[in-house]
């Protein structure tokens, strides 16, 4: 059985014929729909042919898909390629020129007043309302096309660099483990262990390694941050926050909802912790290297295969697309299974909606957590299926609804597992899991929440050194998780491990999570009360979510996100299953 992911289906090798055709063309083509828009969008006659011409020159880009999609997974399993690191600079320098071509719509449309009935006279804009209106709001905080320009030149020396090299560094870290020498997936994995000596020594051994990179790293981290900052200022924006609500298309009604939600039910929350801690006989909080471990006496670990076949079974129950589609994912060798040197850690699903397909990224090692994650992101995959009936266009969603219906997989998995097991023990590991999973997505969020907007805060006064991050992220820590942690075992470099932090076009990569996990249960319990019709209805929202805002997803299936119960209907959810996992004896 072959676990690593297949690529063929994009190219065979960077050195084929196709690949090399591709690249040259991908560059002759962005270089001619740049010049054409500086030849057409000098003035607004004949707008309604210019913008027809515009998508359908910009749908047509989308067969270039397959090209950054086979850099960028390529180098995601060998960071170190050098041949690969040159064609990924390659394709950023494209890319640059692409961003141009995004602007020069976005300044076209600045001088369009009647926007709204040139759409409306056009059969083919109609189709593409959406991104249209929204590229017209972005007019007022986009600069003119030189500065634009000038800004994405330097980052490709500057926040792209820095990302490339944090990892670098974390990709190719040697952690030394007793007589072994581990990567930072493979020591983080120890976590889970049913071993309390393991995991206590794993997480020393894992927080000394940071040692040895986190002044690079620091420099990567103040580096991102400092230059978003810079680019919010030149644009107007109050925050990288008020930017990245923007670009994420969440009202800041609905943030405020929910984050005060989730504030107000911390209390209840941390009860999880601290019961956890107790249960395995600690007596101030849980310490940090404890956070993931086993409590039930069923230390059952998976082969990959009986995790294939348990998300089968469990997806299949929910619907026959469901279950087709992760039978389909895991025959074609659309994963790349396990850790090895020189691969990225975490996990991801990368859509590829040119072909129709998906990859994912994984560190299995076993876990039921690490069979949950595999449902994580075949949920993201299923939602890239929902969006194939869509013009390309329409299929780019943002970053919170993003986290939908990969969380909502993951209750599938629970729920099932659950019903469908009479070991008590069993139960109890999968009810551990899913709270500990949860309350990642909700309590750990609220901390690198807390830990990046502080950061943003201190990087405008200058530069944050190592020390100075280790102490904001350990005060984050510790507002988030209370008395759930023990304030003596914290994890202070929680900054270096997190690749969510090193991106300057994504920025507050935190609380989507907390908003994929709440609006996802909320959506689970209205499936529990009409399945029979929620399929189809779920199915549909999943297809409008590249040309709707979240609020108005939401309006579709009958939510209504700017009401802070009805997240706490959600919590309450959560905090049901906490009470009944507090009565654990």
């Amino acid at each position: 059985m072959d676990t690593n992911w297949n690529l063929d289906n994009l190219y065979k090798s960077y050195e084929s014929q196709q690949f090399i055709a591709d690249l040259k063309s991908f560059e002759e083509d962005i270089l001619s729909f740049l010049n054409w828009c500086n030849d057409n969008f000098n003035s607004t006659k004949n707008t309604t042919e210019k913008l027809e011409t515009y998508i359908e020159k910009l749908e047509n880009l989308n067969k270039f898909d397959c090209l950054i999609a086979y850099v960028s997974l390529s180098l995601k399993v060998d960071t170190t390629n050098a041949h690969l690191l040159n064609l990924m600079s390659q394709i950023e320098k494209l890319l640059v020129n692409f961003k141009q071509i995004e602007n020069n719509l976005i300044l076209f449309l600045k001088n369009i007043d009647n926007l709204q009935d040139i759409i409306y006279n056009s059969n083919i804009l109609k189709e593409y309302k959406f991104i249209l209106e929204e590229a017209k709001e972005k007019a007022n905080k986009l600069l003119d096309n030189d500065k634009e320009y000038i800004i994405s030149k330097m980052a490709l020396n500057g926040s792209i660099m820095w990302t490339k090299q944090w990892q670098q560094i974390t990709s190719t870290l040697n952690v030394d483990y007793k007589d072994k020498v581990l990567t930072l997936p493979e020591i983080r994995n120890l976590a889970y262990s049913s071993d309390c000596n393991v995991r206590k020594d794993a997480y020393f051994s894992e927080l000394k390694s940071y040692e040895k990179i986190d002044l690079p790293a620091s420099f990567c981290l103040n580096g991102i941050k400092g230059e978003v900052i810079e680019v919010c200022n030149l644009k107007g924006y109050s925050s990288p926050l008020e930017m990245t609500l923007k670009d994420a298309r969440l009202d800041k009604e609905v943030f405020e909802a929910m984050f005060s939600a989730i504030k107000e039910s911390l209390p209840k929350l941390q009860k999880y912790f601290i019961k956890k801690s107790q249960i395995l006989g600690h007596k101030n909080g849980l310490p940090f290297y404890d956070l993931f471990a086993p409590i039930s006496t069923n230390n059952k670990t998976y082969t990959y295969e009986e995790a294939k076949n348990f998300i089968y079974d469990n997806f299949s129950n929910f619907s026959e697309k469901l279950g087709n589609f992760a039978k389909k994912a895991f025959d074609n060798n659309w994963i790349d299974v396990y850790s090895k040197k020189g691969k990225v850690g975490g996990a991801f699903c990368y859509s590829i909606q040119s072909i129709k397909e998906s990859r994912i990224l994984l560190n299995f090692s076993g876990s039921l957590d690490n069979i949950f994650t595999l449902g994580h992101e075949l949920g993201h995959g299923y939602h890239n299926l929902c969006l194939n009936n869509e013009k390309y266009l329409n299929t780019s969603y943002s970053m919170p609804i993003a986290e939908t219906a990969s969380t909502f997989c993951e209750h599938i998995l629970v729920k099932s597992a659950l019903e469908n097991t009479d070991d008590e023990q069993e139960k109890l590991a999968i009810l551990e899991n899913d709270l500990s999973g949860t309350l990642q997505c909700i309590v750990d969020i609220y901390s690198r929440f807390l830990f990046e907007d502080e950061v943003f805060k201190r990087r405008i006064d200058g530069f944050i050194c190592k020390d100075e991050l280790c102490n904001i992220m350990e005060d984050a820590q510790k507002q988030a998780y209370g008395n759930g942690l023990d304030h003596t075992f914290l994890h202070k470099y929680m900054w270096i491990c997190k690749t969510h932090y090193y991106n300057a076009n994504i920025n507050y990569y935190n609380f989507p999570y907390a908003y994929g996990v709440l609006f996802s249960k909320g959506l689970f319990a209205l499936y529990l009360k009409d399945k029979q019709n929620f399929i189809k209805k779920y199915d549909n929202m999943l297809s409008i979510t590249g040309k709707a805002s979240l609020y108005e997803v939401g309006k579709y299936i009958g939510v209504n996100l700017k009401d802070k119960d009805f997240w706490l209907s959600s919590l309450n959810l959560i905090i049901e299953d906490i009470e009944k996992y507090c009565q654990i004896k």
